[in-house]
């Protein structure tokens, strides 16, 4: 396995999750992904109801609060697939 990969799911474990209710993938450029639902967040490329798509750097700035991911998707830096209910839903969850 990755170790950023790791550092990733390890990162998001942090996060208080219990109020995300769904399935959320995170598709890191180059490296995989990680995937984030009740059962806790995992190395996993599952079909989720919501895909984020960006760079290592990009998630790695969202995840710190230096990067505010709406602002990521507005610019191109982050990209959504499926529900973007959802997606809004994570905003709070990843700050």
């Amino acid at each position: 396995m990755s170790a950023i990969l790791e550092a990733v799911v390890a990162e998001l474990s942090q996060k208080d999750t219990s109020e995300y209710n769904g399935s959320a993938k995170f598709e890191i450029e180059g490296e995989g992904s990680v995937y984030l639902d009740a059962d806790g967040v995992r190395i996993s490329d599952e079909e989720a109801d919501v895909t984020l798509k960006a760079s290592l750097e990009t998630f790695r700035g969202i995840f710190e609060g230096n990067v505010n991911p709406t602002m990521a998707f507005m610019t191109g830096k982050l990209k959504i697939d499926g529900s973007m209910g959802r997606a809004m839903a994570l905003a709070s969850v990843l700050s």
